[in-house]
């Protein structure tokens, strides 16, 4: 069983458009060959230019852009909207968001999350020689039940599924369909670190079991296809 232990890495700047990401998390966080770095989607987007000017003055200016960022709508009910974005993601407003970011700016999703965690992954192994997991973490909803959870919407160096079909559990017997969506759980459990008003857009989580590092993307992995989709 996995000891595991979730750092905060406070003190980055506001990030701003181009900044490098994955030399600031270096330079910031004391990363250790095997770390699992988790890097929320709102300092993804603000570096990657994903920020869009939206009107002060009309609370449902952002609209547009969620039909824009949407390439199916699944259900409206006043002022929510559930799509589906060209990810795959199934979430509220296209996970457009209006918190964490300047007055007047809306902030998208990243074009490829999986890109993007590649990218932050080879950037602090290129700069510092250590060899870390990234997850760009993001705030879902949940059907049936209330409250917010952080999600994992792209990956690099860790498997998205730990696939326990076929192996025994605790009493022997064989698992017939269990497979965990490790990277949601890491997301979600480094979240309590960071919160969500402290300001602190990275977490490290140390103790990963080695057998979870590997190849990994969220999109393919975790993206339930509509045909085996009970629910569209």
């Amino acid at each position: 069983m996995a000891n595991l232990e979730i750092i905060p890495v406070p003190g980055l700047p506001e990030i701003g458009v181009g900044d490098d990401l994955a030399t600031l998390i270096a330079e910031a966080g004391d990363l250790r060959d095997g770390d699992v770095v988790v890097v929320t989607q709102k300092i993804v987007s603000k570096a990657e230019d994903r920020l869009v000017e939206i009107d002060v003055g009309d609370p449902l200016s952002h609209k547009p852009l969620v039909e824009q960022e949407s390439v199916r709508i699944l259900r409206r009910r006043g002022e929510l909207i559930i799509s589906q974005t060209s990810h795959g993601f199934v979430c509220a407003n296209a996970g457009i968001d209006l918190s964490n970011v300047e007055r007047g700016y809306a902030a998208l999703l990243p074009e490829d999350s999986d890109r993007s965690a590649r990218r932050i992954r080879d950037g602090i192994r290129g700069k510092a020689g250590i060899d870390v997991a990234v997850i760009i973490s993001d705030t879902f909803g949940r059907p049936w039940r209330r409250g917010v959870t952080d999600v994992a919407i792209g990956c690099a160096g860790i498997k998205a599924i730990l696939d326990l079909r076929g192996a025994p559990d605790a009493l022997g017997r064989e698992m017939q369909v269990t497979e965990v969506a490790i990277v949601d759980e890491l997301a979600s459990a480094a979240e309590l670190a960071m919160g969500k008003t402290t300001n602190v857009p990275v977490a490290i989580v140390r103790g990963v079991d080695p057998d979870w590092l590997g190849d990994g993307n969220v999109v393919d992995e975790i993206v339930r296809a509509p045909a085996d989709d009970l629910f569209r």
